[in-house]
C-alpha cells in the first residue's frame, strides 16, 4: 500500500507570497539589514516582515550564528524550492521570447500543392539559414483548410479565402493572375489563343475544394460559352505533367505556371478572359496571434513573397 502524505490544505488568499522574496534575500545575504536593502526595506520593516514570514511558515528559518544568520533545517529544506518558485514566477510574467537559432520542433502549414510549390523553397531555405532546429511540415489539405486551423492541426494555412471566423487573422501575400499552359508545339495554339478556341479545346481542370464554380467557368458563362473539361484532378502538379504530355490545356496561376515551365515542356499563353486578380493569403488563429515563434514564421513568409517582387518575379496586378 502506498504511503499517503497528510497535507493540510492552505488557502493562498491568506498567504503573503511576497514574504518568500524576503526569505530568498535572507538566504543570499545572511543578514536582515542587507536583505532589507536588497528589497528596498528599512531594517525595522525587514524585521517585521521576518516575523510575519516565521509565522506563515511555522519555523524560525534563520538564527544568529558566528558569521551572520544561519538557516534552520526547515530553512535549508526550503531554500532551493523557494529559489525555483521565484524563478518560475519571473518566467511566467516575463515577456515571451523566441530565438530561432536555438528553437526546436516543427511548424505545420496547411496548403495545397500550388502554394506549397510557390513558397516552400524560399521558406525552407530561411528555416535552414536562421532556424536549423525547426522543421517544416505541410499538412494534408482539408477543403479550404479553415477547419485545420480551428482544430489546431496546423499553425498556418495558405490559400484563397472568402469569409473567415471572427477568431481568425489573415494577411494577403501577393496578387497573381491566371494564364493558360499547353505542351510545347501544341498544334491548336500556334497562332495564340482566341476566346472561342480556348473554350473549344479540351481542358484539364484542377478541383481543390469541390465547392462552387471556378472563376474561369463563371467568366465563360457570362460570354455565353462553356469549356470542354476532359479531365478533373485535385493537384496542380499532376495537371501540369498531364498537360505537358497531351493536347489538353490547363489554366493555372501565373507564378506557378512560370515555375513549372522551367521544368516541363510547357508554353505559356495569355488567357483570353478578364478575371479579377488572385490574392493568396495566410490565415491563423487568434490564440497564436502574439506568440513570438508564430510571429517570426509569419514574417518569414512575408519576406519570401517580398523577394518575388524584388526579383521581378511577379505578374502585373492590374
Amino acid at each position: 500500500m502506498k504511503a499517503i502524505a497528510n497535507m493540510q490544505q492552505v488557502d493562498l488568499s491568506t498567504v503573503d507570497l511576497n514574504l518568500l522574496k524576503l526569505f530568498d534575500a535572507l538566504v543570499r545575504e545572511r543578514s536582515v539589514t542587507l536583505a532589507g536593502l536588497r528589497l528596498g526595506l528599512s531594517q525595522p520593516a525587514a524585521s517585521r516582515a521576518l516575523g510575519r514570514l516565521r509565522a506563515m511558515l511555522g519555523d524560525r528559518l534563520v538564527v544568529r550564528g558566528k558569521v551572520g544568520l544561519e538557516l534552520t533545517p526547515r530553512g535549508e529544506a526550503l531554500a532551493g524550492p523557494v529559489v525555483k518558485l521565484l524563478e518560475d514566477a519571473r518566467g511566467i510574467v516575463s515577456p515571451a521570447v523566441f530565438d530561432p537559432a536555438s528553437a526546436t520542433g516543427h511548424i505545420t502549414i496547411a496548403a495545397h500543392d500550388h502554394l506549397s510549390l510557390t513558397v516552400l523553397a524560399g521558406l525552407s531555405a530561411r528555416f535552414e539559414r536562421h532556424a536549423p532546429g525547426l522543421s517544416l511540415h505541410i499538412a494534408q489539405p482539408a477543403g479550404d483548410n479553415v477547419r485545420l486551423i480551428e482544430q489546431g492541426s496546423a499553425d498556418l494555412a495558405l490559400g484563397i479565402f472568402q469569409t473567415l471566423p471572427g477568431s481568425f487573422h489573415r494577411r494577403d501575400l501577393y496578387a497573381d493572375s491566371l494564364v493558360c499552359v499547353a505542351r510545347s508545339g501544341h498544334p491548336g495554339v500556334r497562332d495564340g489563343l482566341s476566346l472561342a478556341r480556348y473554350a473549344a479545346l479540351r481542358h484539364i481542370a484542377v478541383t481543390i475544394s469541390g465547392v462552387g464554380e471556378s472563376a474561369v467557368d463563371v467568366a465563360l458563362s457570362a460570354q455565353g460559352l462553356t469549356r470542354r473539361v476532359a479531365l478533373r484532378v485535385p493537384h496542380f502538379l499532376a495537371a501540369a505533367m498531364l498537360a505537358a504530355d497531351s493536347d489538353m490545356i490547363l489554366t493555372l496561376p501565373s507564378r506557378l505556371a512560370r515555375l513549372l515551365a522551367k521544368r516541363l515542356p510547357l508554353a505559356l499563353l495569355e488567357l483570353p478572359l478578364q478575371l479579377a486578380p488572385l490574392v493568396p493569403a495566410m490565415i491563423w488563429h487568434e490564440r497564436f496571434h502574439r506568440d513570438p515563434a508564430h510571429v517570426w514564421v509569419r514574417q518569414q513568409l512575408v519576406d519570401v513573397v517580398a523577394s518575388f517582387h524584388a526579383a521581378g518575379d511577379m505578374p502585373p496586378t492590374s
